[in-house]
């Protein structure tokens, strides 16, 4: 073994330039590789995250997903009825500190109640549509990222007016409304107050941030017309992505509607699943193309090397050891040109990294990176195939010459 790596080492070092431009070609591919599976994967994280962040992992609703049976349709199977009005039933979830607690009892996470309401508010002559949402100061910043949302004032101001306020960002700019000002907020049940502001905040998520206001459970009940109500109750979970599987369970026992998170934007999760297949076609793309090269080169390298194949067949080395040779050569090529294209790939994530981009729509004045250690595996273990590749089938196929054929050819 060791006259084996012997020679392949000496075929590397004897030929520079030959060595350095296929080096240079695995680790092209390598490294243009690995920063784009970064870029594209930390730029969906990034969405995710503030997607996910923005509202809670589950919302337990008082509503049902199928309305109940009437006792007619009970008695007889064949009997349909049209045109019914079901019986109307006091809103909110019924027993909604028992339901807390048997929920707290196994799911992995927190639970805080609320109360949602459709109200309009008025500001110096200008309505606004939005879902004002009670909440508990106390239980909130456990089950949404509210408090790191919040650009003036905080959630205990809440406790620091009467009929206190926070609205979103864009809300806040669509009536003209800053800090300290006093609001009206009137309901389609006919309750109407007066609210003072007390805070601003911005999720990032442009549809909460301008049609969503928070104010005390008290004062949402007072709102809605019904005191004790809690028509929603919200969870956050230690896995995110157990959420749906979660939500399906609190629904067979409880009976309420729980809606998940991915149930709630099914419709971008579809489109990140088409953004992943595009995301993997381009960089196994590149890592094709790059392994083309990489083969391209390996394999010249070895058709030039076959008056030494022959040398060392005439010396009495059989075919496997020869093909031993020109496989290592290749192993060494590309673990060479992937620990290159490693520090190829690092240095052009950091530099991604590292821009700056000023813009009024979004927060992030970076461009988010994924530091995966899958991405530097994948693209390495490509490059090391390929270059095996490109090393064993031309030395395969010159090893089966006889030795006098191949001086002959080479003269």
């Amino acid at each position: 073994m060791s006259l084996v790596l012997d020679i392949a080492w000496t075929h590397v070092r004897s030929r520079a330039r030959q060595t350095l431009v296929a080096v240079a070609g695995v680790a092209t591919g390598v490294g243009f590789s690995i920063m784009m599976a970064a870029l594209m994967e930390g730029s969906q994280d990034d969405f995710m995250r503030q997607l996910i962040d923005a509202l809670p992992h589950i919302a337990i609703s008082d509503e049902r997903r199928q309305a109940p049976h009437q006792p007619a349709e009970e008695v007889y199977a064949a009997t349909k009825i049209y045109g019914l009005t079901p019986e109307e039933r006091r809103r909110g979830i019924k027993n909604p500190l028992a339901i807390m607690a048997a929920i707290e009892s196994w799911v992995p996470g927190a639970i805080a109640p609320s109360v949602k309401t459709q109200a309009i508010l008025r500001y110096a002559g200008r309505d606004v549509g939005a879902s004002v949402l009670g909440i508990d100061p106390h239980r909130e910043p456990k089950v949404s990222a509210l408090p790191k949302q919040m650009r003036q004032g905080t959630l205990a101001s809440l406790f620091r007016a009467s009929n206190a306020i926070i609205l979103g960002s864009r809300l806040a700019e669509k009536i003209g409304a800053r800090v300290g000002a006093s609001i009206t907020v009137q309901t389609g049940e006919g309750v109407q107050i007066s609210a003072q502001v007390v805070g601003l905040f911005h999720s990032g998520v442009r549809q909460v941030d301008e049609a969503t206001a928070y104010v005390l459970v008290k004062t949402g009940q007072v709102l809605a017309r019904q005191t004790g109500l809690v028509n929603e109750l919200r969870l956050r979970v230690a896995d995110a992505m157990a959420a749906r599987e979660i939500a399906g369970r609190i629904e067979r026992e409880t009976g309420y509607k729980a809606v998940s998170w991915q149930e709630a934007h099914e419709d971008l999760l579809s489109a990140f699943t088409i953004r992943n297949v595009i995301m993997f076609t381009v960089v196994g793309a590149i890592l094709l193309v790059a392994s083309f090269g990489t083969y391209n080169i390996i394999s010249t390298i070895t058709h030039e090397k076959a008056r030494d194949i022959a040398i060392m067949k005439s010396l009495g080395l059989p075919e496997a050891t020869v093909r031993r040779i020109f496989v290592l050569e290749a192993v060494l090529i590309g673990l060479l040109g992937g620990l290159l294209g490693w520090m190829l790939g690092y240095l052009l994530c950091l530099g991604l990294g590292s821009v700056e981009i000023k813009s009024p729509f979004m927060d992030a004045t970076r461009l988010p990176i994924a530091w995966s250690p899958l991405h530097y595996a994948i693209a390495a273990a490509v490059a090391v195939a390929s270059s095996v590749a490109a090393g064993y089938f031309p030395a395969r196929k010159a090893a089966r010459v006889h030795p006098v054929e191949i001086i002959r050819g080479a003269t």
